[in-house]
């Protein structure tokens, strides 16, 4: 396929500019310019091409619209506070009716997983918005391992094990000094089978987040839950990203001497617990301005998951940069979530995920005229 003549806007460079999109098997194979050749043509004309748009935290396929995943409660694990064995894709339900609406709204990949309930909930999975399997949807099974600060594993816990802050931040640390200890007796024994711990799914699901190749997803509102992750994160050399980020721009220069990527949001809500009473749409703002790499989520469905686009079209109302804007729905949660050379923006190599529209997306009233996922033209409207 050819998209010709379209206004691109590649979420890299901050100026669009005129031309064709070649495609091929999915992938783009090249960007800008006029394209030769007599492949199947797509006249943008008139129309901007964006990538697809990347919502970095969701529960989308694990709590489903109108009750299609059939009225049962998949995304959070409520006999268990520490339960990091768990993954989402092991919830995640395709036929979700949440996920054609999510992609008639132009997003094309999530990061979709538990919820907050426990201190340790699992892993979330990245997913492009169709496939009647998960296997079909799947980028990648896990990108992260979900754990949770503040009052929700307090809320779900408290006549059970879990009454104070200090007791989640207590709980968190015995699992990862458990995890840690188990790693390097598993690393000593070597292939000695006799030597080796015994199997423990837990302390396995934590190997990854030790040996940095996931981060801890960390929902947090407020500066101190924020803080906190940040400590224990140093505590235990593991990466991290925090979610939520309610009070983030009360704690600017802390965050930005940590160096740690930040989901923002929903901010489309009332302030329904004392954590949010800090929302506000300028926070995406401030923390982009000052340097930080900067998700907008929906954490859909608290948001419905085709608004993200508006999501991020209030942030700039509230002040925040356009182009900073397009790429906190795009190219940073892309690389929030460590797809980023799969998606996120448009360029040579990367999947073919567009969305071509005759106006600015983050608009309410922009009509989108279609949405193409690898190469796919999957939603077309006149």
């Amino acid at each position: 396929m050819i998209i010709r003549n379209a206004w691109i806007h590649d979420a890299v460079h901050r100026d669009a500019f005129e031309g064709d999109i070649v495609i091929k098997d999915g992938k783009i194979v090249s960007i800008g310019g006029t394209a030769a050749g007599e492949d199947t043509v797509f006249d943008a004309k008139g129309l901007n091409a964006y990538p697809g748009f990347v919502d970095a935290h969701s529960h989308i396929g694990l709590d489903g619209y109108g009750g299609s995943t059939g009225g049962t409660y998949d995304y959070n694990e409520m006999n268990d506070i520490c339960c990091p064995q768990l993954r989402g894709m092991d919830s995640y339900y395709p036929m979700d009716a949440a996920i054609p609406m999510a992609l008639a709204g132009g997003v094309t990949t999530v990061a979709a997983g538990p919820g907050s309930a426990n201190v340790l909930g699992g892993t979330f999975l990245a997913v492009k918005m169709y496939g009647r399997t998960v296997e079909q949807a799947m980028i990648r099974p896990e990108v992260a391992m979900k754990c949770a600060f503040g009052e929700n594993p307090k809320r779900c816990y408290k006549d059970k094990c879990d009454s104070a802050r200090m007791t989640t931040a207590a709980k968190l640390r015995e699992m990862l000094f458990a995890a840690r200890d188990y790693m390097l007796r598993k690393e000593a024994a070597g292939d000695d089978i006799s030597k080796q711990p015994k199997y423990d799914m837990k302390m396995e699901a934590l190997i990854p987040v030790l040996r940095r190749e996931i981060p801890l997803k960390a929902h947090a509102h407020r500066c101190d839950d924020i803080m906190t992750a940040i400590r224990i994160a140093r505590e235990f050399n593991v990466k991290l990203t925090i979610e939520h980020c309610t009070e983030g721009h009360l704690i600017v220069d802390e965050l930005k001497a940590a160096g740690v990527p930040v989901a923002v949001g929903p901010s489309l809500t009332h302030a329904s617990k004392l954590e949010l009473l800090h929302k506000s749409w300028t926070t995406p703002g401030i923390l982009a301005a000052a340097g930080l790499q900067v998700s907008i989520i929906t954490d859909a469905p608290v948001i419905p998951q085709e608004y993200l686009p508006l999501c991020a079209g209030l942030a700039v109302k509230a002040g925040m940069d356009p182009f900073q804007a397009l790429q906190a729905i795009t190219l940073n949660p892309a690389r929030h979530i460590g797809i980023e050379d799969r998606v996120g923006s448009l360029e040579a190599g990367k999947d073919a995920d567009i969305v071509l529209c005759a106006d600015n997306p983050m608009i309410s009233d922009a009509r989108i005229r279609a949405v193409i996922v690898d190469g796919k033209v999957l939603v077309e409207n006149a």
